[in-house]
This record gives C-alpha cells, structure tokens and sequence, in this order.
C-alpha cells in the first residue's frame, strides 16, 4: 500500500470536522475541488471508502469515523507542536475545553479554572458542568473529569481524587434505636432504598430509613439536612465543615468503594502542553488526594 499523505489526511480531516466539502472551503479558504480531489486519493491510497456522499449531505462511513477520531486530536496537537516550536516557546497556551461532572464544578472547579487562568494566562478555558459521559471527539473536548468511569480503550486516564460517602444528620435529630426507621432526605426518587448498609466502630450493620424528602442535587440533600429535616448519605468533602462546626454529627461510613475521580483524555503519544499543565496543576491541588484537600475548596 502507499504511504497515506500528511496533506490528504489534513483536509480529509477539514471535511469531517464541517460536515461538507462546501463548508469546508469556505471556512478555509480552501478550493473545494482540491479538497475533493485530495480525500478521494486518500481513499484510493486506504482502498476504503470515508464519506457517503449523497445528493444534499455528506456522511462519515463506519471507517471514516474511526480514522477521524483517532487522528484529529493527533493533526492538531502536530499543528501546535510545529507552531510553538517555530516561535521558540512551548508555553501552554490556545483553547482548552473540559467537561467536568456538576457537583465537582459547583464546589471546586470555579476556583482551580480561576487558579489556573492566573498562571496560563494565554490559554484560553472553557469547563462544562455535565454529568453524562461526553463523547471527548465528537463534542471537541481536551479532557473529562469524571467519577468512577467505565474502562474505555480509546481513553486513557489518572485518578486524582478519592472521597466517601458517610451518614450525617444534625443534633437534634434522634439516630434510630430498636430498629426503627431513621427520616431521611435522599437523592432521587428512582427505586428508592429502606436502609443503608454502613460501618461503625463496633463493625457493620444497617440503619432503616424512611425517605422523608427526596432532592435532585447533593448540594440541595446537604442544605436540607443541616436544617434537620433527616439523615442523609453525603460525601465526606461536602460535609467536612459542618461536621467540624458541629452543625452535623457523622453516625457512619456508608459500606462500599471509594468515590473516584478522575481525568481522561485520548490515548496517544503526544499530549497537549495546555493538557500537561492542568494535569499537574490538579495535581498541586489534590497531593494526596483526599476528602480533606477537596473539603478546602468547599465553602
């Protein structure tokens, strides 16, 4: 076979990225009939076909998707690569989006975005509260941050952070006796428990709940409980103040694994200065990753 050209695989990448050869050449600048011309000997070169073409649209095939997504971040990355090497300087810099899950963006992310705009100043940060599991190519993500992730081949990742759930309440609410059932405020409504499995200093055991109050957010199930409507299962991090204070008195550690966070990004050899450096400005953070040191940055 011959070797695939740099050039065509550049503008087969322009193309998919705008969804159209006319699109592409207007965004570029490009002839449109040197876009064609270019992707259709890249497919003669692969002896694969990349796009569908119809009459008013252009599809991505099942191959070409595959080829976009494992070599656009890679195009790029050469791009900047050659850019801050012609300007003598491999600082960070460009736009660096991140999708990072809700309650991780509402307690810390304001903060370390604001820390790390401070420090690179000529990259320009764009973070997303989401919850889903993004697709990082499609949607034009440098990085996620998410909780317990699935293993994906396609990503490759580190763990930062570790927290745990524990069972708090207020004073003056009363912990169960004699099996009876603790109020509780829970989140979500879907297939709702009756009790808790957890651990205390005398081993484990469960604690009957009755769902008083079921909430969307953490933060809602945490506002709620310091006002005593009931117990709830919170992380450790959220609540670490108020058990402090002794707003909120800790009845137990809730019995399960660690809740994980961590950052991924595509699996490939070069990795983005912008991506190097908010990883480890993570890491300067989160040292040793714990409730603790995700507590600080919770008001």
């Amino acid at each position: 076979m011959e070797h695939v050209n740099l050039l065509g695989l550049a503008d087969f990448n322009l193309v998919a990225r705008h969804g159209g050869f006319g699109r592409a050449a207007r965004a570029t600048g490009r002839p449109k009939a040197t876009l064609s011309r270019r992707v259709s000997e890249l497919e003669v070169v692969l002896g694969l076909r990349l796009f569908e073409r119809g009459a008013r649209d252009l599809k991505l095939t099942e191959e070409g998707r595959a080829l976009y997504e494992r070599t656009a971040v890679l195009l790029t990355e050469l791009d900047e690569t050659a850019s801050a090497v012609a300007s003598g300087s491999d600082r960070p810099r460009g736009r660096l989006r991140i999708s990072a899950p809700l309650l991780f963006s509402q307690t810390a992310m304001g903060k370390l975005a604001a820390g790390f705009a401070q420090q690179y100043p000529e990259v320009r940060l764009e973070v997303t509260a989401d919850d889903r599991a993004v697709d990082m190519v499609e949607e034009g993500y440098d990085l996620v941050i998410r909780v317990n992730p699935r293993a994906d081949e396609n990503l490759v990742g580190r763990a930062f952070l570790h927290d745990r759930l524990v069972v708090v309440a207020a004073p003056a609410v009363a912990r169960p006796a004699g099996g009876s059932a603790a109020p509780a405020v829970v989140r979500g409504s879907a297939d709702p428990l009756t009790s808790w499995e957890v651990t205390t200093a005398s081993g484990q055991s469960t604690i009957a709940i009755d769902p008083v109050l079921s909430l969307s957010s953490i933060v809602m199930v945490r506002d709620a409980v310091r006002l005593g409507i009931g117990a709830a299962r919170l992380p450790l991090s959220v609540v670490s103040h108020d058990l402090t204070a002794g707003r909120l008195v800790h009845w137990a550690d809730v019995e399960g694994p660690d809740t994980v966070l961590w950052t991924l990004y595509p699996s490939r050899r070069l990795l983005s200065a912008r991506v190097s450096a908010f990883l480890a400005y993570l890491k300067k953070a989160f040292p040793q990753g714990t409730p603790d040191e995700l507590a600080a940055f919770i008001d």
